[in-house]
């Protein structure tokens, strides 16, 4: 069904017993892990993820906040222990601190292990101290480079000193930081070592990610395409690697780093995939369920919710979208695959 928005309605033929169970796709794994996008806008244009022109959803396409609580609680009852909250850039929803004070009973019934969020950061220094409050433990801060003028191109307007005093205030409230970083060459390559000094100096891991194929956004993705094989190899011109079996529940693989004593992480979906282990999908602002974020495929729960308040539909739609989930994604760049691996841009999607 790729290419396909699927809405499951009144006519659906499953039937969902009284109190269903957890969500296990096709291939046998749990799904424990709901990343979730409440805006497709943000306050940035990072090059890799938006093109400078973007056009956002008209605000009635978005669901509510009382949706996005609804659709949340919904998969915590079918076992997600995780919930992280994306966007574009999330704390820049309207109310949004609505939505995370809600989202926090499920961390004091013990339904819910951690609720989470990534961000780029400009936000937090008004938000970091509410966040900590509604039982946020740790973050994820998207940060590409420490030089002004390498993050104002990267960002095409970003203030680096005003994303450095958020992850500041961040760290003062109890916030446990870590920095992502998306690898681009010729931009930021020689920069990264750096960003590592500095983040385990400041007692943040921090994690390199390969620029994934999502969207059109006016460059060219070969001429950003970085592999992480070549930075890790020149990362261990200078610093010694250790491999570690530490994980956070996402797709990082992570190496400890002697000199800095600080941990490292690799996220690698074109040369290493970590399709096997998979145990997330994602959820649009406009209630879209994706299974893969390398795939088109998703069900549209935003009908369903708005068909029924009764969430024994909803939970039927839960049961028929994960029994779609593939095995794995398509990710590809080469010479000869120039075009996004999908059309949507991982702002969409949620980051």
């Amino acid at each position: 069904m790729h290419g396909t928005l699927v809405a499951i309605g009144r006519s659906g033929t499953q039937t969902t017993p009284a109190s269903p169970g957890p969500l296990v796709d096709p291939f046998g794994r749990a799904i424990t892990y709901l990343r979730v996008s409440v805006t497709d806008r943000c306050d940035l244009r990072c090059v890799y993820c938006m093109s400078e022109h973007m056009t956002f959803l008209p605000r009635a396409d978005l669901l509510s906040l009382e949706e996005l609580d609804r659709l949340c609680s919904a998969f915590v009852a079918r076992g997600t222990r995780k919930l992280r909250i994306t966007g574009g850039e999330p704390l820049v929803r309207r109310g949004i601190m609505t939505l995370f004070r809600a989202l926090s009973r499920h961390l004091a019934t013990g339904a819910l292990d951690e609720l989470t969020v990534t961000t780029n950061g400009s936000q937090l220094g008004k938000y970091a101290a509410e966040l900590a409050a509604c039982g946020v433990r740790r973050i994820n801060v998207s940060l590409d480079t420490l030089d002004p003028q390498t993050f104002r191109d990267i960002t095409r307007w970003g203030d680096l000193v005003q994303v450095k005093a958020g992850i500041s205030a961040a760290q003062r409230a109890g916030l446990k930081v870590k920095i992502n970083a998306v690898a681009l060459k010729g931009v930021n390559e020689h920069t990264l070592a750096d960003l590592m000094v500095w983040a385990h100096g400041a007692g943040m891991d921090l994690t390199i990610i390969e620029v994934m194929p999502l969207g059109e956004i006016g460059e060219d993705r070969l001429d950003q395409y970085l592999p992480l094989s070549a930075v890790r190899a020149r990362l261990a011109e200078r610093f010694t690697l250790t491999e570690t079996d530490y994980r956070t529940g996402g797709p990082a693989r992570y190496v400890r780093v002697a000199e800095t004593g600080g941990r490292l992480g690799f996220i690698t979906p074109l040369t290493h995939n970590f399709c096997e282990s998979c145990n997330r999908v994602r959820l649009t602002c406009t209630g879209s369920l994706y299974m893969c974020l390398g795939q088109e495929d998703a069900a549209d729960l935003r009908a369903v919710l708005r068909a029924s308040p009764d969430d024994a539909q909803l939970h039927a739609a839960l049961d028929e979208a994960i029994h779609r989930k593939p095995k794995g994604h398509d990710f590809v760049i080469d010479r000869t695959t120039r075009r996004p691996a999908v059309a949507r841009h991982m702002s969409v999607t949620g980051g």
